[in-house]
């Protein structure tokens, strides 16, 4: 287990009521602490310990009507409204399938949940918060004006645990795994890679040659992986959104990944933050994390899959988007044509 914080959990509550508007994970790093460390200083002044598989907590949560679910990792915020419905459960993965809720949930990361009543600017905002074994968030609900109090209080009575204590029991965050390829086995990549009929096939071929998803990249070469100029990211949720062109953008982290379909709006900057803000859906990036941008395309039956995929310095996926697909097909040509005209990595470096 990870050596505990020295702050109490008064500390931390004052702390919470000082900085009423820095986002929880930015105050827990300012503090030193997890940010599950910081709902947890508040059981019994607002939150309250529940079980936190989601075989139990996903269909409680059903109940809520109308929320906003939040999925992120440390450089981007995914936002959705919708309801939860049409949840399949499984031991290594689940999913909440709905044309607005659009979830890949991992169990064995949803650790440490609670539900979570605290006052902002004079009301009662109330949600559930999912955390990892080390404390990071891996999923949250917000209740929104018309979500039913009496769904709120039978999911909090229902799951709730009993479990008091000052600290939650951590283990030591794992950290991003660097990229990892081996150019021995380029070769076999690009020849397997070839005969891929489906996205899904990818992450098993990368585990069998023991490499991960930027090593692979950077060892199969154009035309299957390109690298792009890390203002690309940017760029194309711009031409996207002025295209009018619908996506698919996937947002995750070790516990969960959340899907956004359909189209988005213009992009809003508001310092280091590059946001959109539509109705039903938000997005919040860190344009400045962004180190490597690459553009993927994979073989199915169903035609190329075409992807835009951002990453952080350490190796890590910041965010991935797709053209949305139609009837099946996954190859979408105006999405694949906006992609090409990116400029490439090298063509930024020559520039400066």
């Amino acid at each position: 287990m990870a050596t505990r914080p020295q702050t109490t959990p008064e500390e931390l509550r004052t702390a919470l009521a000082e900085h009423p508007n820095l986002r929880p994970r930015d105050l827990a790093q300012k503090l030193g602490v997890s940010e599950a460390d910081l709902v947890a200083a508040q059981v019994g002044h607002g939150a309250t310990p529940i079980v936190a598989a989601p075989k139990r907590l996903i269909p409680a949560v059903e109940a809520l009507g109308e929320v906003m679910a939040l999925t992120r990792n440390d450089h981007v915020v995914h936002e959705k409204i919708g309801r939860y419905a049409n949840f399949h459960d499984g031991d290594h993965a689940a999913m909440v399938l709905t044309e607005e809720i659009d979830l890949r949930i991992f169990p064995r990361h949803w650790v440490h949940a609670f539900a979570v009543e605290r006052e902002t600017q004079g009301a009662v905002r109330r949600s559930v918060q999912v955390f990892d074994a080390a404390g990071d968030a891996v999923h949250k609900v917000y209740l929104r004006d018309g979500s039913p109090l009496a769904a709120w209080t039978a999911l909090r009575n229902t799951l709730m645990t009993g479990l008091v204590g000052e600290h939650l029991a951590l283990d030591p965050r794992v950290p991003v795994e660097a990229a990892k390829g081996d150019r021995a086995k380029a070769d076999t990549l690009r020849a397997e890679w070839d005969r891929m009929t489906d996205t899904h096939q990818f992450l098993r071929l990368t585990a069998k040659l023991k490499m991960n998803r930027l090593g692979a990249y950077r060892m199969v070469g154009e035309p299957h992986a390109r690298a792009l100029a890390p203002s690309s990211a940017v760029q194309l949720l711009s031409d996207v959104a002025v295209a009018g062109l619908p996506v698919m953008l996937f947002v995750g982290n070790r516990g969960c990944i959340q899907i956004h379909s359909g189209p988005i709006g213009g992009l809003t900057p508001m310092g280091p933050w590059q946001n959109v803000l539509d109705d039903g859906f938000n997005l919040h990036l860190r344009a400045d994390r962004v180190a490597e941008v690459w553009a993927v395309r994979k073989p199915t039956k169903r035609g190329e899959a075409v992807s835009l995929e951002a990453f952080d310095g350490e190796g890590g996926l910041i965010f991935q988007l797709f053209g949305l697909r139609k009837e099946g097909v996954d190859h979408v040509p105006d999405f694949a044509r906006l992609v090409d005209a990116l400029p490439t990595a090298e063509m930024e470096r020559a520039a400066s």
